[in-house]
């Protein structure tokens, strides 16, 4: 396998992500360009890598990757006042 590889620019990079083959969630460190071949013939893919929540980094084809929805934020402690 050759050590040939290219950073490449992704709208979610730095960002939480998911990965839609294992469901698995983190934060999108790199894309790269790597050829993933075994063999004599050059095989390249992009591949994301992203770092999980315990700070492991493991990577998935770039098409698996999707944006995690913000959650909504509430207030510890604060009600609907309407419900009182």
């Amino acid at each position: 396998m050759s050590d040939c590889y290219e950073y490449v620019p992704h709208r979610l990079l730095h960002r939480r992500v998911r990965d839609i083959a294992s469901g698995v969630e983190g934060r999108l460190m790199a894309v790269i360009n790597e050829n993933v071949s075994d063999r004599g013939v050059e095989r390249w893919m992009e591949l994301a890598y992203i770092r999980n929540a315990s700070g492991l980094e493991f990577t998935t084809a770039v098409d698996n990757v999707e944006p995690v929805p913000d959650q909504p934020r509430t207030v510890g402690g604060r009600r609907d006042q309407r419900s009182a």
